[in-house]
């Protein structure tokens, strides 16, 4: 990945993605994905593991949620 990490908190990540970033918290406690720091409020994300969400150029609107490349091959399979 090209200039290092990109860490981010969870609420940005959660945008990134188009998930709630209580999802961004659980995959975190699951094991899923990594994280940088602990502590509340300390803990950080890089978001070059992540699949961005597909969003509408004028409104923003979620067209397809991102998440982890994992999950994304589960639903590509799943459709």
């Amino acid at each position: 990945m090209p200039g290092g990490p990109a860490l981010v908190d969870d609420e940005t990540l959660a945008y990134y993605t188009g998930r709630p970033a209580s999802t961004i918290r659980r995959w975190r406690a699951e094991g899923r994905i990594a994280q940088y720091g602990s502590g509340r409020g300390k803990v950080l994300y890089d978001a070059h593991e992540f699949v961005a969400a597909e969003r509408d150029e004028w409104t923003g609107e979620v067209l397809k949620v991102g998440g982890i490349p994992e999950l994304m091959d589960l639903q590509s399979r799943a459709a």
